[in-house]
């Protein structure tokens, strides 16, 4: 039987990552930490498809309302640095991403894919898991679903504010809102 996530530690991950600048570099859950900042991770199956495109990019459009919400978005596949950048480097209008406001991160060892539970062992590739982690480490939220279907932005969004208020937030609750 999988064991519970929520509401324990999240594993802890260095990856090698393309930053914002298309510069190498590294990305890890404890610098977020040290920063107190929310991270926002996010798998996606492979690089060149076309779902995940979407994703990425919509993510990266929203990019800063994560920033005022102090929280870091790290997306992550199991495809090297090198296809990151040249998926990076081709056009939006040819299945690319064009320039994005925050790293993709290259989980080629799996190992990262296989503590968060989204690796499927025999494709090599990821299920679209989204987790949002507090500043403390705590993992506060997981999702999971097949990798027919895209995730939705403002429900992402939704969610970190409501993590956020510290509060007791009933369903549809929306910013603004009272809580319970």
């Amino acid at each position: 039987m999988p064991e519970r996530m929520v509401a324990k530690q999240a594993p802890r991950f260095e990856m090698e990552a393309v930053l914002p600048n298309k510069e190498f570099g590294k990305v890890s859950l404890e610098e977020n930490m040290k920063q107190e900042k929310w991270t926002v991770l996010f798998f996606y199956p492979m690089d060149f498809t076309t779902v995940c495109p979407t994703e990425i990019t919509a993510l990266s459009d929203r990019y800063d309302e994560f920033k005022k919400l102090e929280a870091e978005v790290i997306g992550v596949s199991t495809d090297t640095i090198h296809t990151h950048l040249a998926w990076i480097k081709a056009d939006r209008r040819d299945n690319g991403l064009g320039p994005i406001n925050y790293p993709l991160a290259a989980d080629t060892n799996h190992i990262v894919s296989r503590e968060y539970g989204v690796l499927i062992e025999e494709k090599g590739v990821a299920l679209r898991g989204l987790f949002i982690i507090s500043p403390q480490g705590e993992l506060m939220y997981a999702v999971v679903n097949h990798n027919n279907i895209g995730r939705d932005v403002d429900e992402t969004l939704r969610v970190l504010h409501a993590l956020q208020t510290g509060e007791l937030c009933p369903a549809n609750w929306r910013p603004g809102q009272a809580t319970l």
